[in-house]
């Protein structure tokens, strides 16, 4: 048992060694002087906090920010985002990853206009009922743009309190979680939290990072319990990694009169609604044989010929892709369902799925 855990009636419960009151004066004290400056901060504006902590999900800064501020410019009102195409809200989230959130991006700002007048709820519990909003988003849309005392617990905080409170188990475990929502409960005051927000978000990304922490600027140093059992290199306690499955893919540049045919993939599942080449899953060894017969009864084929491979890393497997080019027979080619005829010129601005995305340079092969 640590010296953060107390029993009570057979149950750890969490405590604290120190006072709430401390921790958060010392933490925002230095944010008033390192602070980020960051394009949706100095705004209390329930859309653009939404928005930016949906992008912020399991995606870091740098890659949001030109995100952020080109879906603002398309979509500068959350009535405006609720009457576009889902299509084209997936468009402009090309390249950001976890697609699921531009759906459900789409889906509340339709529900927040259809349901409730525009407005977003306050209270955590309501925000949570919406889609793609968990407890911690709700806490921080409800802390950043309503002052409420509301806890988060995103990867910063959850890293921070690991090493603030030494919790020597995994950080997503069920025991874990629990301990580290009523520490993060306890620590956020009931003033000034949009600020305190701010600071323990600041705190994980600028000086208690993954790697190479940088302890001897901490703020909460001396509160520290890892950093005074020189145990801040071995937490928060890592999660062993499962083996990643490969996935083998053929894809195809049909090509007709320098157009090629896209797809588009279905608005729900993996990816989805991100364009694509067509292709197939294989596992065959006579690449050439497969691709006649995909093809087959639709097209006639005057050449094959392989382009080149690509590797790319989604969350739970690997793709590996062979690209071939496949020279149709010239006709009068008409897509049909969510396939479109593309002149070759203009694929750079297509947003495809990121392995597909890789291919493009093979085409000048």
């Amino acid at each position: 048992m640590t010296d953060s855990e107390i029993k009570d009636e057979g149950n750890l419960e969490p405590t604290l060694p120190f006072s709430p009151r401390v921790f958060s004066e010392h933490l925002l004290e230095w944010y008033k002087l390192a602070g980020r400056e960051l394009p949706w901060r100095q705004t209390r504006d329930p859309y653009l906090i939404w928005l930016s902590e949906i992008m912020l999900q399991q995606t870091t800064v740098a890659a949001v920010i030109g995100y952020y501020r080109r879906f603002l410019m398309r979509f500068p009102r959350l009535t405006i985002l609720a009457s576009a195409p889902l299509e084209e809200v997936i468009d402009l989230w090309a390249g950001l990853g976890y697609y699921a959130r531009a759906r459900n991006l789409h889906a509340t700002a339709q529900e927040l206009v259809e349901n409730r007048g525009g407005e977003f709820p306050q209270a955590v519990d309501e925000l949570m009922m919406l889609p793609g909003i968990g407890r911690s988003t709700a806490g921080a849309i409800a802390a950043l743009a309503f002052d409420q005392s509301a806890p988060i617990l995103d990867g910063n905080v959850r890293r921070i309190l690991c090493r603030v409170f030494a919790l020597d188990e995994l950080p997503r475990s069920g025991s874990a979680d629990k301990k580290l929502w009523k520490w993060a409960e306890s620590l956020t005051p009931q003033h000034r939290t949009h600020d305190y927000t701010q600071a323990i978000m600041d705190l994980g990304a600028l000086i208690c990072t993954p790697k190479s922490p940088r302890c001897d600027q901490c703020p909460v140093e001396s509160l520290c319990l890892a950093r005074s059992r020189n145990l801040v290199d071995m937490l928060p306690m890592k999660t062993p990694r499962k083996k990643i499955p490969t996935r083998h893919q053929l894809a195809l540049l049909l090509v007709n009169r320098e157009r090629c045919l896209i797809q588009r993939r279905p608005p729900n599942g993996l990816l989805g609604g991100l364009w694509e080449f067509p292709g197939f899953e294989t596992t065959q060894e006579e690449p050439f044989a497969a691709i006649r017969q995909h093809c087959a009864g639709r097209r006639s084929i005057s050449e094959v010929r392989l382009l080149g491979h690509a590797r790319h890393t989604y969350s739970h497997f690997h793709l590996e892709v062979d690209f071939y080019r496949v020279d149709l027979v010239p006709y009068d080619g008409i897509a049909e369902g969510t396939e479109q005829w593309l002149p070759l010129v203009d694929l750079e601005q297509l947003p495809l799925h990121g392995a597909h995305k890789k291919l493009l340079p093979l085409i000048g092969a």
